[in-house]
């Protein structure tokens, strides 16, 4: 018959209890067995036929603590397991009513602009209740989730974690020197792709040593949007999950990444190593978009792209002096070898929606600026020609009138002379 401890456990309660032997049960095979008979049945003077010392005692309290000890740390470590995974969970559910509301916005503007249809000669209209009591509830939802935490920093090894939105404050905190350098991977997870762009400066100074980013349910919807990682100071790997990613559903979605960030000399995207064949591929397929946006845009504007250096070189290459055979493709090579990026590629940048409709309302009062301009010159021109016209037709009889007046008063040549000397002298007056 086989004896487990929880049979024998029992013994415990027995104060009178001194001598016990289990030897021939399996339960006296397993390492931990005297230890833990020694530690609850303090009573014990023999076991298994054998007196027990005060060493053995001892040697039986130190385990026994030991084994509390580990005991505490394994459910302190299950618990934060458990409030990571509620945590993470939380802020996927947060996640989720966001993409929700957004689509819910965006469809909701989409038939504002559509045409009323008409009913019995009067337009039907979507009441506003509706929207607003879905949107309440949304708003409840969010309300009801936030009692737990809305993003997470996690530092596991040698990467960092970002959970949420509010993850991203951590990089204004301050790092200690060792736990900076040892970040080589940042993941980011249940976060606005564009918000993550505008902290990617501070991203590359605090970890310097980073070379792997991570993205999942992030929001990358276009090619473009790869454009902004060419801020980073250096990559070596990308990964991009297909989990909120709809970008990866383009075919040549790693084709564009491996030119518009050539300058990192990339060795793997999502795991699969890079060829030399793929970095060939990539620039047969989109060196001539690179080109056809260095050559169309603006002179003005590809300078305000660049950084001092860089303009440096545009002024050069405009003034001929790089024109010579293979600078072209040289140019490429050693932007490679230095770390920078070419010329052409700068062009495809991205602009980030925030950014995009600040632009949008610069531009907006430009316009607003120059067409109420605009509008006050031709005004004014008007108001010039109308004078002129009306000059035009009143100058001939003005004109006769002049000279009929000259001729009556220097007709009496002694008049008009003492009419002059009198202007004079009240003039000295």
């Amino acid at each position: 018959m086989e004896i487990s401890f929880e049979d024998i456990l029992c013994l415990a309660d027995s104060s009178s209890l001194s001598d016990i032997t289990l030897d021939g049960n399996p339960i006296a095979q397993e390492t931990w067995y005297k230890h833990t008979v020694l530690h609850h049945m303090m009573q014990l003077r023999q076991l298994d036929m054998k007196r027990i010392t005060e060493e053995e005692r001892r040697m039986a309290s130190i385990a026994a603590r030991k084994e509390e000890e580990r005991k505490r740390e394994s459910h302190k470590q299950t618990l934060l397991k458990e409030k990571k995974r509620l945590t993470i969970g939380n802020i996927a559910r947060q996640w989720e009513i966001q993409q929700n509301r957004i689509a819910l916005e965006a469809s909701l503007n989409k038939d504002k602009e559509n045409e009323p249809c008409q009913i019995n000669g009067s337009a039907a209209y979507v009441f506003p209740e509706e929207s607003r009591s879905l949107d309440t509830i949304l708003s409840s939802a969010v309300q009801g989730l936030s009692v737990l935490e809305s993003h997470l920093v996690e530092v596991e090894g040698d990467t960092l974690g970002l959970y949420g939105a509010g993850a991203l404050e951590c990089l204004d905190r301050n790092w200690s020197v060792q736990t900076a350098a040892i970040i080589a991977t940042v993941s980011f997870m249940f976060i606005e792709f564009d918000e993550i762009v505008q902290v990617l400066v501070k991203l590359k100074t605090k970890f310097p040593n980073c070379v792997h980013l991570k993205f999942k349910e992030t929001n990358l919807v276009a090619l473009q949007q790869f454009s902004a990682l060419a801020e980073m100071h250096r990559m070596e790997q990308l990964t991009v999950d297909p989990q909120g990613n709809p970008v990866v559903n383009f075919a040549l979605w790693k084709y564009y990444v491996l030119f518009r960030l050539n300058h990192f000399n990339l060795q793997k995207i999502n795991g699969v190593k890079i060829t030399e064949n793929d970095i060939v591929k990539a620039e047969r397929l989109f060196g001539i978009l690179a080109y056809v946006a260095s050559s169309e845009l603006p002179h003005y504007r590809m300078l305000s792209l660049f950084g001092e250096s860089r303009k440096k070189q545009f002024h050069y290459l405009l003034e001929g002096k790089g024109k010579k055979s293979g600078v072209g493709s040289e140019e490429s090579s050693d932007n490679r070898r230095s770390g920078g990026e070419s010329t052409a590629r700068a062009m495809l940048n991205y602009m980030t929606k925030d950014f995009h409709t600040e632009k949008l309302e610069e531009i907006k009062e430009r316009k607003t600026f120059c067409q109420t301009y605009v509008e006050n010159l031709v005004k004014e021109a008007a108001d010039i020609n109308m004078k002129n016209e009306s000059l035009q037709k009143l100058w001939p009889q003005m004109f006769i009138e002049l000279v009929r007046d000259a001729v009556i008063e220097i007709r009496n040549k002694n008049s008009y002379m003492k009419l002059c000397l009198q202007r004079i002298t009240d003039q000295k007056q």
